[in-house]
């Protein structure tokens, strides 16, 4: 339960520091997305030098077209989500949707449980027409949407009732931890979220993706025995090589390993394999593997475990401050009356992201930093110069611009640059 009536400098406080954080971050993004819009608009009718050979006017082109078109609307869909999210806290729009639900539910779990699903189900329905309009108007206009109408709302169907049945078993288990293990509850309910988290990796490749997509052995022969051969002189097992059907919904290629252990297997995106060569092919899955022979999956879990334990921590000893409460526009049950837990994670999952904003770049530089590492030990096990082909072949097909702003690369970019990527591998393509 929150402590006894809060300091009332504290929840002032709160309140200047989440709205500076977020009129700061917002003013950050907004300042990004026009210097990624302003660098790409200048070099768009230019081909890099490095890439002349390669790359065709009109494919750069229309690189920037699609990066221009998806920062523009990026910029609306910022500054919705900020408005949002200030209408949820410092506004009162989570304090209105908690005191409506306890007088319909009265209070306890079901309300909590309510109080969840319903703030789950308004965020989807307010995002619901940004992420048609990514797919049936700008993915659409550039030539990657391959879904139907009804594919997407099936998949958005299936979605939402997978995370409700997942989500709600899981959610109820931490609330009654909150309310029953005493002051010691965050480290049960990290326990549990850790554990959740792993098991999930190993389920979802056999019974949660078959439900989105298809997954067929790979039958190509030839390149069964060489990607077998290359797995084995990396000293990587799998339990199998799978061709997903990408291009059902996307015309974008990807290849990428899922499941953890022995549930491990490869992916490759039909798309993929129908525009890269077997050597292009290798090197990319050799790129893949260069993450587990470094151990970049291990630490990052590593890592994502560590913060989390920090992050629940946190919120077990935020969510007995009424400060913490009031701070962020929600007047909390002090009295006992009415459990104030799903608040506290709600107010948690949506500050949090807010003041974690300006670490990013730091993440993203130690994410660069391990793509640079696995490009190098594929180029020790295949070719940089089929890895130099076969990225550019990605970066063509996905439209990903070759002159982003390097300010914006370096905040947000999670994989290098092509400029500084190519020239690290010390091949020219040609």
């Amino acid at each position: 339960m929150p402590s006894s009536a809060p300091t009332p400098n504290l929840p002032l406080a709160l309140t200047l520091a989440f709205a500076a954080a977020l009129a700061a971050g917002l003013l950050v993004r907004l300042w990004l997305a026009s210097r990624q819009i302003r660098h790409v608009a200048q070099h768009a009718d230019r081909v890099p030098a490095p890439f002349a050979v390669r790359v065709t006017p009109e494919a750069h082109r229309k690189a920037a077209a699609y990066t221009i078109a998806k920062s523009r609307f990026g910029i609306a869909e910022t500054a919705l989500a900020a408005a949002v999210l200030l209408d949820w806290t410092l506004l009162g729009g989570l304090d209105a949707l908690n005191r409506a639900l306890l007088a319909a539910l009265g209070p306890g779990m079901a309300q909590q449980l309510a109080l969840l699903a319903a703030f789950a189900l308004i965020g989807g329905l307010i995002d619901l027409p940004a992420s048609l309009w990514r797919t049936f108007v700008i993915e659409q206009r550039f030539g990657f949407n391959r879904t139907t109408v009804r594919l997407w709302f099936g998949d958005l169907l299936k979605s939402t009732l997978l995370g409700a049945a997942i989500g709600l078993p899981i959610a109820a288990l931490i609330l009654w931890l909150m309310a029953a293990a005493g002051s010691w509850w965050w480290l049960w309910a990290w326990a549990v979220w850790t554990g959740f988290n792993l098991l999930l990796m190993v389920v979802y490749p056999a019974f949660i993706a078959p439900l989105f997509n298809t997954f067929k052995p790979l039958d190509d022969a030839v390149l069964n025995e060489r990607v077998t051969a290359l797995m084995q002189r990396c000293g990587f097992a799998a339990k199998g090589l799978f061709v997903m059907d990408g291009s059902r919904r996307s015309a974008h290629g990807n290849a990428y390993f899922t499941g953890l252990g022995a549930a491990k297997r490869v992916v490759f995106f039909d798309t993929l394999l129908a525009r890269l060569s077997p050597p292009e092919v290798d090197a990319v899955l050799a790129h893949e593997l260069g993450h587990f022979k470094h151990r970049h999956i291990t630490k990052r879990m590593v890592g994502l475990f560590a913060a989390s334990l920090a992050g629940f921590a946190l919120l077990g000893w935020l969510s007995t401050q009424g400060w913490f409460y009031l701070g962020l526009g929600v007047r909390p049950s002090l009295d006992g009356g009415a459990p104030n837990d799903a608040l506290a994670l709600l107010l948690f999952l949506l500050a949090a992201p807010v003041f974690l904003f300006f670490v990013a770049p730091v993440f993203a530089q130690l994410s660069r930093r391990d793509e640079f590492e696995a490009d190098a030990y594929a180029v020790a096990q295949t070719s940089g110069a089929d890895l130099s082909t076969a990225l550019l072949k990605l970066y063509e097909d996905n439209a990903s611009t070759l002159t982003p702003d390097p300010l914006f690369a370096r905040f947000y970019y999670s994989h290098p640059p092509a400029s500084e990527r190519l020239a690290r591998l010390g091949a020219t393509p040609s």
